[in-house]
C-alpha cells in the first residue's frame, strides 16, 4: 500500500500563502498545512481553516527565525535584540543543551504555542518544527513531553530516502544526508517508541523550496511503499514579507494545483490523505 500525505509548511506567515493553500487543496492535490501560530497572517489561515473541514492542519513550531509565541522578556535566551528567535541554529540549539535557563525558557515557548493552537480550536493533525528544528534532541523530548497535554498523535521526522530520490531525477546531484539522516532515524525510533505516527519517508528537503512540477510528478511514480509525505511552500507569487530568498514559491503552488497530478494519484492507485487519516 502507498500513501501519501502533501503538505504546505508556513501556513499563516502571509496573505499569498494562505491563498495558495487553500486553493491547492481545494483544487489540487494538497491534504494538510502546518500552522505557524505567531505569524502575521494567522488569523486570516484559521478563519480559512474552518470553512475547510477536510484540510488538517497541524502545529508548526518555530524556535528559529521567527516570531515566539511569548513575550521577549519571558525568553530573553531564545530571541534577538529585536525580539525575534535566533537565526544561528548551532549556538541556539548548543544553549538549549546546556543551559538549564535556556531550556526552561524553551519549554515556555513550545508550551505557548500548543496552547495557541488549542485556542484555534482546530483538531491537531501533526506537529513539525521550523527548518526541521525538532531534530535536535532536546527539542524533541519537550516537544513529546508537552505534547502529551495537547493530544499530540503524529510528528514529521524528516528522513529523505536517496534513493528515491535518484530515480526521480537521475541526474540530480544529491550528497548523501550525513548528518541529519543519522538524528532523523533516531528521532522516528522516539516517536515511534513514544507511540506517536511518523510517516515512513518524508520528502522536501533536498529540493526545499524547489518541489516542481516535474519532481513533484517524478516523486509521486516512484513511491515508496508505505506512507509518506511530500512538504512544500506554496505560495500565489514570491517576494512576499517573510519569503525565503531564491524560493520557487509559485512553482510549487502551479506543481500542487496541476490537474495532472491529481489524476496521477489516483491512476497509480495512491491513497491521498492526513496524518490523522494515517494514524
Amino acid at each position: 500500500m502507498k500513501g501519501l500525505i502533501v503538505t504546505a509548511d508556513d501556513f499563516g506567515i502571509a496573505r499569498e500563502v494562505n491563498d495558495a493553500v487553500e486553493m491547492a487543496h481545494r483544487g489540487g492535490v494538497l491534504t494538510a498545512a502546518s500552522l505557524m501560530v505567531a505569524a502575521p497572517d494567522v488569523d486570516n489561515a484559521i478563519k480559512r481553516a474552518k470553512t475547510l473541514p477536510s484540510l488538517r492542519v497541524g502545529l508548526h513550531i518555530v524556535l528559529v527565525d521567527g516570531e515566539p509565541a511569548l513575550p521577549a522578556a519571558q525568553i530573553p535566551d531564545l530571541v534577538d535584540s529585536t525580539g525575534r528567535f535566533h537565526t544561528n541554529m548551532a549556538r541556539a540549539g548548543a544553549a538549549m543543551f546546556f543551559k538549564s535557563s535556556v531550556r526552561r525558557q524553551l519549554r515556555a515557548e513550545i508550551a505557548a504555542q500548543f496552547e495557541a493552537y488549542r485556542a484555534t480550536g482546530l483538531p491537531l493533525d501533526h506537529v513539525n518544527a521550523h527548518k526541521h528544528f525538532h531534530l535536535h534532541p532536546t527539542i524533541l523530548s519537550t516537544i513529546l513531553q508537552v505534547g502529551k497535554q495537547y493530544g499530540l498523535k503524529s510528528i514529521r521526522v524528516p528522513y529523505e530516502p536517496r534513493d528515491v530520490l535518484l530515480k526521480a531525477e537521475p541526474s540530480a546531484q544529491i550528497p548523501p544526508a550525513i548528518v541529519t539522516a543519522p538524528w532523523a532515524m533516531l528521532a522516528r525510533a522516539r516517536v515511534r517508541g513514544a507511540g506517536l505516527f511518523a510517516p515512513d519517508a518524508v520528502f522536501g528537503l533536498a529540493w526545499s523550496g524547489a518541489m516542481t512540477h516535474r519532481r513533484l510528478a517524478a516523486l509521486i511514480e516512484n513511491l515508496p511503499d508505505g506512507i509518506s509525505e511530500i512538504y512544500c511552500h506554496p505560495a500565489t507569487q514570491r517576494g512576499f514579507a517573510g519569503s525565503a530568498p531564491g524560493y520557487a514559491y509559485a512553482e510549487e503552488f502551479a506543481a500542487l494545483t496541476a490537474p495532472d497530478i491529481l489524476r496521477k494519484t489516483g491512476t497509480l492507485g495512491i491513497i491521498r490523505g492526513s496524518f490523522s487519516d494515517f494514524q
